[in-house]
């Protein structure tokens, strides 16, 4: 097994779509009224931690540990589901970059059987570009996921659709510290939701990730070869499902690399204009992405869409004044 280490010299296993064959982002105005927002948690305010003092993939600019405070907010216990997702469309008519460019990305064990001609992303083979793939036709091949799994997290949707659907909902995309304290459950400084165990191939399966040889064999022993359902898994201590594994989330900010290494600053550099994307997915493996850690940070550019990257919404939390 290639050593953990290793990992932080290579790419992402996100690819990243040409801005230039992209239509402007459409855009929805924020709603005052809070919408698709049953569920949600409350996360109290405080301290929060962000960052690690033990990082991994150093170039990501995963440490340091520091402390930032945040305010009380309210978030999705899950990633918004294929269901929710639906809902928006319906009630707003709201068309997604996918669909208006005509083709995403589908991970190349995900194409469906029927879809013959698709090209690959250089350095990353097993991202393919497949024509008609969209949020209801994850696979290309003209089945419709929001009826088929409603329950599980939307994919195939754009920061700017991310946004969008936050701003119909009342909300919006959570900071990096908000995502990394509602992530913790109340548990301190630890790598994952559930505590410090890290997930095997064998026996422990806390979350939806690879098992097996990346990116050919997915041995599927969680029980999942792609997304699961929203709630699959145990929350962690707050009540939130899959804050790792399953699909990276889209957060508010920017990717910036905060480090002195001179490979870390030209990385950054090399993602300037990208957006960040926190928790990991079902593609994430030890041996190729250890990104499934609540320090871990990924990037795409903000019109980039893919078969494992989804969202969930934050909510501010207006208090009267006594």
């Amino acid at each position: 097994m290639t050593s953990i280490h290793d990992t932080s010299r290579r790419s992402c296993c996100s690819p990243s779509a040409d801005a230039a064959s992209r239509s402007p982002a459409i855009e929805i105005p924020w709603s005052d009224t809070p919408r698709a927002d049953e569920g949600a948690v409350e996360i109290p305010g405080g301290k929060a931690y962000l960052g690690t003092a033990t990082p991994i993939i150093l170039d990501d600019g995963e440490g340091p540990l520091r402390r930032k405070r945040v305010a009380a907010f309210r978030i999705g216990a899950t990633a918004v589901t294929n269901a929710q997702f639906a809902a928006f469309v319906e009630d707003t008519g709201f068309v997604t970059e996918a669909e208006r460019l005509g083709w995403s990305f589908v991970f190349h064990r995900q194409v469906a059987g029927n879809v013959r001609d698709t090209l690959g992303v250089e350095s990353l083979e097993w991202w393919r570009r497949v024509d008609g793939a969209y949020w209801r036709d994850v696979d290309g091949g003209g089945s419709d996921a929001a009826t088929c799994l409603p329950d599980h997290p939307v994919v195939h949707v754009s920061w700017h659709d991310a946004k969008a659907y936050a701003n119909w909902a009342g909300g919006r995309l959570p900071t990096e510290a908000e995502w990394e304290h509602a992530a913790r459950g109340g548990q301190g400084d630890v790598p994952f939701p559930w505590g410090d165990r890290q997930p095997d191939d064998t026996s422990y399966f806390p979350c939806n990730i690879w098992q097996g040889r990346f990116p050919h064999e997915n041995l599927g022993r969680d029980g999942y070869l792609f997304t699961a359902p929203a709630k699959a898994f145990a929350p962690n201590g707050y009540g939130l499902f899959n804050m790792v594994g399953n699909v990276w989330e889209w957060t508010a900010e920017p990717f910036v690399v905060r480090s002195l290494r001179r490979s870390a600053q030209a990385f950054g550099k090399s993602r300037r204009g990208c957006r960040l994307l926190k928790g990991g997915s079902h593609l994430c493996h030890v041996s190729y992405c250890f990104r499934y850690r609540i320090a871990a940070r990924s990037s795409n550019t903000p019109d980039s869409t893919t078969t494992h990257q989804g969202f969930r919404v934050v909510w501010d939390i207006q208090r009267t004044a006594k």
